[in-house]
């Protein structure tokens, strides 16, 4: 099932579930409306995994903080790590693909490579 996410409940989505799939869309979208049954068939076909819409001309401020700037956008958040973030409509396979990859992930060694990132990215205080 695909869920309508607004900025009131989007951090109890991220919070609440292990993985969260969003595409951001706009009704005027034409290719957002193609993408919107492949979207809807990998929601059912995962229903351990929340597939959400954020609706970019309804939540201007969710899109804003996320810095959509083309639609579709989608965003895969692990564990309330985004992991994934990618314009355009990807075919049914590649999301296949890519929900897959997603539930294999380590999130131990990804939160590793972050901290490692962000320590490397960080001034000196020699």
């Amino acid at each position: 099932m695909v869920q309508e996410v607004t900025k009131e409940n989007f951090a109890e989505i991220i919070e609440g579930n292990d993985i969260v799939i969003v595409d951001f869309w706009a009704p005027w979208c034409g290719p957002c409306q193609s993408f919107a049954p492949i979207f809807a068939a990998a929601a059912e076909a995962n229903p351990a995994a929340a597939f959400v819409k954020i609706n970019t001309e309804e939540q201007q401020e969710l899109a804003a903080h996320f810095q959509i700037r083309s639609i579709p956008t989608l965003m895969v958040f692990r564990e309330q790590v985004l992991i994934f973030a990618q314009p355009g409509v990807l075919p049914e396979s590649a999301l296949a693909k890519l929900v897959t990859e997603v539930k294999a992930l380590n999130m131990d060694e990804v939160r590793q490579q972050i901290a490692e990132q962000e320590a490397a990215a960080a001034p000196s205080t020699a």
